[in-house]
């Protein structure tokens, strides 16, 4: 670690013309370091070029790290056809396929994010927690005893049952017990599989053609669910995501609501599991506060606990950056960017800043209590016209499981802090984040 820092604070690239400032390591390097460790260099590119720095990252080229409040207003407020989020995520077409609304821009966007948004109104969410609820009851239960454990990989299961329910709608138990497994692989996709992406000609051999195995075989499940629920009696009595996405859009292809299902489980999934995760990791080394969320859980406060939530997702992002490509020549923080360069407002870095949270440092729901924060400072889901659709869904969930976690058992760490490190594009606890569960 210590030559790699070396190598990442001590060379610098000479500003090119129109860009700003920053590290003139090779792109190969840049791009390890800034996707498999950027919690830790994220901070230290910070401190020796500013706070507007220019990387180079594959795929996106050359990259422009932002991460004060007004310089992130700029791009969430900017032009759709200027400010492209779907070139801006591409390194995830392969998975997500060409119609995710995270991958499209302009018209395309606008018009399949109103479709999704159907499937996300206020009464269905609300329906939904009580079914979480009990879901998560269920598994809590099953947890092992006053032994240590990894509790990621069980909050992974709760969350995969949550999409598989509720947006998937999948009833069929064989189909089920089939889609579980395949699934979980699909989401445990690490970064070396990117780099077959970025060289098609990798496709053919080792862990690439596997996942493409793999992923042939999610969708062949996923068009088999897709052309059963066309044929349902009852489909606008239903309340899954999917049914809800035929009855907005009937004449969708398969092929469209096939990208949107995988887009809502790779966007759902692991980061509102991973949030947990991170959750209960800093709970259970706090236990003044630990009491204080139990008694929210035991109490109904729900707006304690989406607090926690807030702050822990503040503390711990899962994702670690927003991404927009420039369709055209603009000027966003103080510099006249070409078309092309990609701008990465920077959730690690815009959590942590001490003029937004005072002591950014701590663990403190309290900061979510009194109103929202300022515009541009917490921003786990993005912001402007791409805001993540699954928001809601995405706190409902993680107040509905931390609130049956709580209610059934007491909480005790294992060892020190964890470190975070990198699974495909999240943030998570390099040991599962160890506890041990006590019955209360």
């Amino acid at each position: 670690m210590a030559v790699i820092e070396r190598f990442a604070t001590d060379r610098e690239l000479p500003p090119t013309e129109q860009l700003p400032p920053g590290p003139r390591l090779p792109a190969l390097i840049q791009s390890i370091l800034f996707l498999t460790h950027n919690p830790w260099i994220a901070p230290r590119w910070q401190r020796r070029y500013g706070d507007v720095f220019t990387i180079t990252v594959a795929p996106a080229g050359r990259a422009v790290v932002l991460n004060r409040p007004e310089h992130i207003r700029e791009v969430f407020a900017g032009a759709a056809d200027t400010f492209h989020a779907g070139e801006g995520n591409a390194i995830l077409g392969p998975i997500m396929g060409e119609h995710s609304v995270l991958l499209i821009d302009e018209e395309a966007h606008r018009v399949a994010r109103k479709r999704i948004m159907a499937a996300f109104r206020g009464e269905s969410i609300s329906g939904w927690a009580p079914i979480v609820e009990q879901l998560a009851a269920e598994r809590v239960a099953e947890w092992p005893v006053r032994e240590p454990f990894a509790v990621h990989p069980r909050l992974n299961d709760i969350s995969l049952e949550v999409i598989l329910r509720i947006v998937f709608g999948v009833s069929d138990e064989a189909r089920l017990a089939e889609m579980r497994p395949l699934l979980q692989r699909l989401i445990r996709i690490g970064p070396v599989i990117f780099v077959g992406w970025v060289y098609p000609q990798l496709q053919r051999v080792g862990p690439w053609r596997r996942f493409n195995e793999l992923k042939a075989r999610v969708d062949d499940l996923l068009y088999a669910e897709i052309a059963d629920r066309r044929g349902v009696a009852d489909l606008g009595e239903r309340t899954d995501v999917l049914s809800k996405l035929l009855i907005a859009a009937p004449e969708q292809t398969d092929a469209e609501l096939r990208d949107h299902l995988i887009t809502l489980l790779l966007a759902g999934h692991e980061t509102t599991a991973s949030t947990l995760a991170w959750t209960l990791h800093d709970l259970a080394r706090r236990p003044q506060l630990l009491a204080r969320v139990r008694r929210a859980a035991e109490e109904d406060d729900d707006e304690y606990l989406e607090a926690t939530v807030k702050e822990a997702m503040r503390l711990r992002p899962v994702i670690r950056n927003v991404a927009r490509a420039l369709a055209k020549p603009t000027r966003v923080a103080g510099y006249d960017l070409p078309a092309g360069v990609v701008l990465l407002p920077s959730i690690v870095l815009a959590h942590r800043r001490e003029d937004s949270f005072a002591d950014a440092a701590q663990f403190r729901p309290e900061r979510f209590l009194d109103g929202s924060p300022p515009p541009a400072t917490w921003i786990p889901f993005g912001g402007g016209l791409r805001r993540c659709l699954g928001a809601s869904l995405a706190m409902v969930e993680a107040v509905a499981v931390l609130k049956a976690v709580l209610r059934a058992v007491d909480l005790a760490p294992v060892g020190r802090s964890e470190r975070p490190k990198t699974r495909n594009i999240t943030t998570v606890p390099a040991r599962g984040a160890r506890l041990v569960s006590l019955p209360r």
